[in-house]
């Protein structure tokens, strides 16, 4: 068996920048572990897997440990596959998914704009567990069902975090987001998932489903640009939509191959 495989940097404008994402369309679905393997196998932060169902797309995402039920960039990288190789032509590619539907819109600067849902965090009490793992005591710390957001005075102060991924793999949330205000940009942020063999997450989506609504209520602003400040860095464009965020960025295709499986 053969299968097409394209990788794509997200939140990315130029190579070897954003988030690499592998996207792997398919006719039918595999088995799961063989689709957790090829995701092993390619040892990306996403491996994104999908299948056309007449007018949408079923769309599923595997770090190298476990399925996930939502990740941001492999689903703009999969909309760039789609528009780039696939000759999909609609303005709006629209997927099924783990958390619903979600919908990627083309722009005309050939950036896509994915509508996610909103995860607003409620502040909780600073631990000692989350300041051990981090190496210094954040300002403040939320957490919504998922993730737990750190908060920072400056960007200097996120930049130079060394967390220890043992024990970031320890808390009691999935990504460890950190995050201050911004002077290029509205807010900044770095993204920790260790538990999902994912020591820091490149520019992570998905987080920005809690950053978002934290920020825009924070500095009063529906429109934001966001900047991940991971060694490769990405940006990314937000807007607030009431239960909804509009999260936006650009992709470049870095690698078109074949996985071959034995029969």
């Amino acid at each position: 068996m053969r299968l097409d495989m394209f990788q794509v940097d997200a939140f990315a404008s130029t190579l070897f920048s954003g988030n690499p994402a592998a996207v792997v369309p398919l006719y039918e679905w595999l088995s799961d572990e063989l689709m957790q393997s090829i995701a092993a196998e390619n040892n990306l932060a996403e491996t994104a897997f999908i299948v056309r169902k007449g007018e949408y797309y079923e769309l599923r995402w595997f770090t190298p440990e476990e399925e996930m039920d939502l990740c941001g960039h492999a689903t703009l990288a999969t909309a760039h596959v789609l528009y780039e190789f696939l000759g999909y032509r609609d303005p709006v590619v629209v997927f099924e998914t783990k958390s619903g539907r979600l919908l990627v819109e083309r722009e005309p600067d050939g950036s896509y704009a994915m509508d996610f849902p909103s995860w607003p965090p409620k502040e909780m009490q600073v631990t000692e567990r989350v300041t051990k793992a981090l190496g210094v005591r954040p300002e403040e710390l939320y957490a919504n069902h998922r993730d737990m957001v750190a908060v920072f005075s400056t960007r200097e102060e996120v930049e130079a975090l060394r967390p220890d991924s043992r024990l970031v793999a320890q808390l009691d949330c999935m990504c460890l987001i950190c995050t201050a205000p911004g002077l290029d940009y509205d807010f900044v942020s770095r993204v920790f998932v260790p538990e999902e063999g994912i020591p820091e997450d490149p520019v992570t989506g998905s987080a920005h489903c809690a950053l978002v609504p934290f920020w825009a209520e924070r500095l009063g602003k529906e429109t934001l640009n966001a900047y991940q400040a991971s060694k490769r860095g990405g940006e990314l464009r937000c807007r607030m939509l009431g239960d909804r965020v509009k999260i936006a960025g650009k992709a470049v295709s870095y690698l078109v191959g074949t996985i071959l499986l034995e029969d």
